[in-house]
C-alpha cells in the first residue's frame, strides 16, 4: 500500500510520520486481495483543532473521512477506526451483489 502523506502549513516531524505510517498500515488488511489502493493522509491544523483527512482510492470509489481532535494522534485514530468500518461495509456491499 502506497500511504502519501501532506502537512499542511506546518511540517510534519519523523515521529508523526512514523506514527501515520503506523496507523494507516493497519487498514491493509481491511482491502480485498491483489489490490493495493493509493492512500492519501492530509494533515492540517484548523480553528477547531488538528483535522486528520484519510483519503482511498480504490478501483471504481474513493474512501474519505476527515476528523477533527485536540491532537494529530488523536485525529489519525480517529479516522482510521471510521475507515475500517467503512471499508468493511463497502467489502460486505460488493460480495451482497
Amino acid at each position: 500500500m502506497e500511504i502519501k502523506l501532506k502537512s499542511l502549513k506546518f511540517d510534519a516531524g519523523e515521529k508523526l510520520t512514523a506514527f501515520v505510517e503506523k496507523k494507516v498500515a493497519r487498514l491493509e488488511k481491511f482491502f480485498l486481495p491483489g489490490v493495493a489502493p493509493e492512500t492519501e493522509v492530509t494533515l492540517e491544523d484548523v480553528k477547531e483543532g488538528k483535522k486528520a483527512k484519510l483519503h482511498i482510492h480504490l478501483p471504481g470509489d474513493d474512501l474519505i473521512i476527515e476528523r477533527v481532535a485536540d491532537t494529530f494522534e488523536n485525529a489519525i485514530t480517529g479516522a482510521v477506526d471510521a475507515m475500517k468500518e467503512k471499508l468493511t461495509r463497502t467489502k460486505e456491499k460488493l460480495f451482497d451483489k
